[in-house]
């Protein structure tokens, strides 16, 4: 998996594709994990469909990154993926933000 990705600062941003699902998973937390900097910070506003799967990978690569000393963070401005992170209690778990911006900026 190769994403399309940004650098500000220390911080990379990542745009995911329209499709995070089971098929994609393992590869996501790939990719995340072996990024130069540990500060992310995920662009899902393009991402029209998220499963289970993907969902763990986000946890998984959470995990990875922390133990590294850096995070993950999500900016999405989409109703329905802000939804999903509420209904999977991943709000509590992940920090969720209006714009990357916003996002890159909270890593300060």
């Amino acid at each position: 998996m190769n994403l399309p990705t940004e650098t500000f600062g220390d911080v990379i941003v990542v745009h995911t594709p329209e499709n995070l699902g089971v098929d994609q998973a393992e590869e996501l937390v790939d990719f995340l994990t072996s990024l130069p900097r540990q500060n992310l910070v995920l662009d899902i506003d393009h991402t029209e469909e998220i499963d289970s799967a993907a969902l763990t990978a986000l946890l998984d690569s959470q995990e990875a990154l922390r133990a590294l000393g850096g995070d993950i963070k999500l900016a999405t401005t989409s109703a329905t993926n802000r939804k999903i992170m509420e209904i999977t209690r991943l709000d509590q778990q992940l920090d969720v933000f209006e714009s990357v911006i916003d996002a890159v900026r909270s890593f300060r």
